[in-house]
């Protein structure tokens, strides 16, 4: 069955998209739903500093560095069969997650969680993008994508503080498998089968590419000679992907190089802030996790909202005013003081970083499809995601490195300015 095939054998209407974005949820979810519960984790389990930045590097990591490989996966063997896979392994690994009994364990089912969310992410954002093909239903679909994708982060750190304060860390994986498992079940009624592009997943350059990345990652926030290692196999996998037949990375996808380098930094402000403004809210200002959970209500309304106007409206000015206001409001929060409170000293900011951030990521992630033929739509899904998720983890690893959140926030401030600088140079 052709990807046209696919959008007449699946349910008509809005119905897969508001199935697929729910999945789309569940992966931002799971990266933010554990920042609130971190001090409870590492009294439950002992983590010690570097154990608690890999709770969520573990699965940022993993889920960066496989998305390319995952979302060529979908073009070759079927977007829907790779997404259930997908989504099948993410339920099984949130249940290790909660059942864990060490550290150790509780890391490696969270890079399992980033094994999963990077076959699934990337062949949902294909398979809406196959769907929904005409320009002006793919901006509302987008603009959905971008809303949910918003939301899951905030609602992550809500659902986070009210779930460990009732019921302890381990319900916040608890509550992630019957939303996978739901998803699992509505997509293979719902969506249609595809028939596969075929050809070969490009082995040696998934290989390279994936281990240079964790190489590179991991190295810059510890031991550096990895870093270097991770540097030179990037580089092997350029030359491979030269030299292949059916290449992981085809030379045609530079057609989307510029608005994945700007997702790239736009994920190292995404997460920078998703880390450290739970930890600011807990530890500077003596927040509980549910405090600081219900006090980011106003953010993720904010995204959502922004997210879904700007997928129904156009304009070459809409990306650079909306970053602009985005490093407003972080440049704002970096003068939060020790003893602020949160109508004085927080609304204002985290509105107006709402605003900007659902701007900014409906914007570039439908820049990162635009030009791409319908065959390679499961390679720019997992290209854009690669991009913002590995961003985010060697953003975060320098973040880590400054002295107080409100450095770091100053810094994401900086970073969106560039952003906003570049964008307007490639427009």
């Amino acid at each position: 069955m052709t990807r046209t095939a696919l959008q007449r054998t699946t349910a008509t209407g809005w119905m897969p998209l508001a199935v697929l974005a729910t999945a789309q949820f569940l992966v931002v979810l799971s990266a933010s739903i554990v920042n609130v519960a971190l001090p409870r984790i590492r009294a439950g389990l002992e983590l010690s500093d570097t154990g608690q930045a890999w709770t969520v590097n573990a699965y940022v990591l993993v889920f960066g560095a496989l998305l390319l490989p995952g979302g060529r996966a979908g073009d070759v063997y079927g977007l829907r069969r790779v997404f259930l896979v997908g989504i099948g392994l993410f339920a099984l690994s949130s249940v290790g997650a909660a059942l864990t009994p060490t550290a150790g364990m509780l890391i490696a089912f969270r890079g399992a969680q980033g094994v999963g969310a990077a076959l699934l992410a990337p062949t949902a954002l294909a398979l809406v993008l196959t769907l929904y093909p005409d320009a002006k239903r793919r901006g509302v679909a987008l603009g959905v994508w971008g809303a949910v994708s918003g939301a899951g982060g905030a609602a992550g750190v809500l659902l986070s503080g009210l779930l460990t304060d009732l019921y302890g860390w381990r319900a916040v994986f608890v509550v992630m498998v019957p939303i996978a498992l739901g998803s699992l079940a509505a997509t293979w009624r719902l969506v249609g089968a595809d028939q596969p592009r075929g050809g070969s997943l490009d082995a040696l350059g998934a290989l390279a590419v994936t281990v240079g990345l964790v190489a590179l990652t991991y190295g810059l926030s510890g031991p550096w000679p990895l870093a270097v290692v991770g540097v030179a196999l990037l580089g092997l996998f350029a030359v491979l992907q030269r030299r292949a037949a059916d290449p992981l990375l085809p030379a045609r996808m530079s057609v989307v190089a510029a608005p994945n380098m700007l997702m790239a930094l736009l994920g190292a402000v995404w997460l920078g802030l998703f880390y450290f403004l739970p930890l600011y809210q807990q530890r500077a200002l003596g927040y509980s996790p549910l405090e600081a959970g219900l006090t980011q209500l106003p953010l993720a309304l904010m995204i959502t909202l922004s997210s879904w106007i700007t997928g129904k409206v156009s304009g070459r000015q809409v990306l650079p005013v909306g970053l602009l206001i985005l490093a407003t409001g972080l440049a704002w929060l970096s003068r939060t003081p020790g003893d602020g409170t949160f109508p004085v000293d927080l609304l204002g900011p985290t509105l107006l970083i709402g605003t900007g951030l659902g701007v900014a990521f409906v914007r570039l992630t439908a820049m990162a499809s635009t030009g791409v033929p319908a065959a390679d739509n499961g390679l720019a899904g997992g290209l854009v995601n690669a991009s913002r998720q590995i961003g985010g983890a060697i953003g975060l690893s320098f973040l880590t490195l400054l002295p107080t959140s409100g450095a770091a926030f100053l810094a994401c401030a900086a970073l969106t300015l560039l952003i906003s600088a570049l964008s307007t140079r490639k427009a």
